[in-house]
C-alpha cells in the first residue's frame, strides 16, 4: 500500500483502512497511531535535523491544503523524497472532507484540551480530537529536541495577507529564525494569540513545547480548483523538514507582524457583524467603528486605537470566538533585509 492510498482510502473508504508497510519507504518504519496518522521514523535520521508534525484536514472543505498534503505522499511514494528526520503526517476530519462541510457535528479546532479526554462527549469531532491528541502524545514520546507542527488551513474570505501564520499563546516567544524560516516558505504576515484558544496547533504548543502555527494558505476553494503555485515554497518547506534539510532559499524574505489584542463572542442567537460579507482579513478599522452587536453583550465599539479585524465570522455556535481584533507589532523580527 502506498502513502497515497491510504490516506485516500481513510477519507473515502465506509471501513477504515489499517496501514500496510509492505515494500514501502526502505530504511523508514512507518507506524499508525490513530486512523490517518502516520509516524514515519527514519531507522538512521540525522542527528541535527528536527522532527515535524504536518497536518491537513483539520476543516474539511479547506482543500488547497489536503492537494499540498497530496503532493508531499506523492514525492515520498515515488522515491522522490528521503525521509531524514521523524514525521507526523495527520488527515483531519475524514467525514467533513468527504462531505466537504467546514465540520460535522462541531469545529474541530476548539476540541483541543486534554479534559475533554474525560467528557462523556460523543459527537464526531470531540471524538477525533481525541485520538488525534492522544496520537501526538504518543509521537512526541519517541521524540526529542525541537519540533515544529504546521497545522495547515485555508481562510474563509481573502485577506490583505493570503498567506499568514497564527502563532498559538505561549509565555515561551517563537525564535527569530523560525519567523525567518516561515517568511522564506512564502508566509507573508505572523499573528500572535494573546491567550489559550485550544486549537490543535496551541495543543502542541502548550503541551509538548512544540514551535506550532496554524498556517492560512489562501481561501477556502473546491477540490481542482486551488492555485498552488503560490504555495511551492510552503512544499519546499514540508520537503526539506521531512528531509532533515535546511531549506535553500536567498534569506531576504519578510513577514509583517501583528499581535492580538482583543476577541469579540457570540454570546446570544441575536448576533451580527457590523461589517460587510467581503471584508478582508487585516482590514482596518478607525476609533468609533462598531464591530458586532449582541442581544446579551450589545454593540462592539472601537475604542482608543485602530484595529485589524482577523476571521470574522457571524456563523459560529453561541459562546465561539466570532472576530479576532490585532494591532501590528512595531517591528517585525524576521526582516532581515
Amino acid at each position: 500500500m502506498s502513502l497515497s492510498d491510504y490516506f485516500a482510502d481513510f477519507i473515502a473508504a465506509d471501513e477504515l483502512t489499517v496501514w500496510s508497510d509492505a515494500g514501502t519507504l526502505p530504511g523508514v518504519s512507518v507506524i499508525e497511531h490513530a486512523p490517518g496518522v502516520l509516524a514515519l521514523m527514519p531507522k538512521a535520521p540525522d542527528p541535527a535535523a528536527g522532527a515535524t508534525i504536518i497536518s491537513a484536514g483539520i476543516h474539511g472543505d479547506e482543500t488547497a491544503p489536503i492537494e499540498l498534503f497530496g503532493e508531499l505522499l506523492a514525492a515520498l511514494d515515488a522515491g522522490q523524497l528521503r525521509v531524514g528526520a521523524p514525521a507526523l503526517l495527520i488527515m483531519g476530519n475524514r467525514r467533513a472532507i468527504a462531505a466537504g462541510k467546514r465540520y460535522i457535528d462541531t469545529n474541530l479546532n476548539r476540541r483541543f484540551q486534554r479534559d475533554t479526554l474525560l467528557r462523556d462527549d460523543e459527537r464526531l469531532e470531540c471524538l477525533r480530537a481525541r485520538e488525534l491528541m492522544q496520537a501526538v502524545d504518543r509521537f512526541m514520546t519517541d521524540i526529542s529536541g525541537p519540533v515544529l507542527h504546521m497545522d495547515m488551513h485555508t481562510a474563509i474570505r481573502d485577506s490583505r495577507y493570503p498567506r499568514f501564520a497564527v502563532e498559538p499563546f505561549s509565555e515561551t516567544p517563537t525564535p527569530d529564525d523560525v519567523w525567518q524560516l516561515l517568511a522564506e516558505a512564502g508566509i507573508q504576515a505572523g499573528l500572535s494569540q494573546h491567550q489559550h484558544s485550544w486549537t490543535f496547533s496551541h495543543y502542541t504548543r502548550h503541551y509538548h513545547g512544540a514551535m506550532s502555527f496554524t498556517l492560512e494558505l489562501g481561501r477556502v476553494a473546491p477540490f481542482g480548483s486551488n492555485d498552488l503555485e503560490p504555495l511551492s515554497p510552503m512544499l519546499d518547506l514540508l520537503r526539506a523538514r521531512i528531509a532533515g534539510t535546511s531549506l535553500k532559499t536567498a534569506g531576504r524574505a519578510s513577514l509583517v507582524r501583528f499581535e492580538v489584542v482583543d476577541e469579540v463572542m457570540r454570546e446570544s442567537d441575536d448576533f451580527s457583524l457590523c461589517l460587510a460579507d467581503d471584508i478582508a482579513n487585516f482590514t482596518e478599522f478607525a476609533p468609533g467603528a462598531c464591530l458586532a452587536r449582541d442581544g446579551i453583550q450589545g454593540d462592539w465599539i472601537v475604542r482608543e486605537a485602530p484595529v485589524h479585524v482577523v476571521f470574522p465570522n457571524a456563523n459560529v455556535e453561541r459562546g465561539a470566538r466570532a472576530l479576532l481584533l490585532a494591532r501590528p507589532v512595531p517591528q517585525a523580527p524576521c526582516d532581515s533585509r
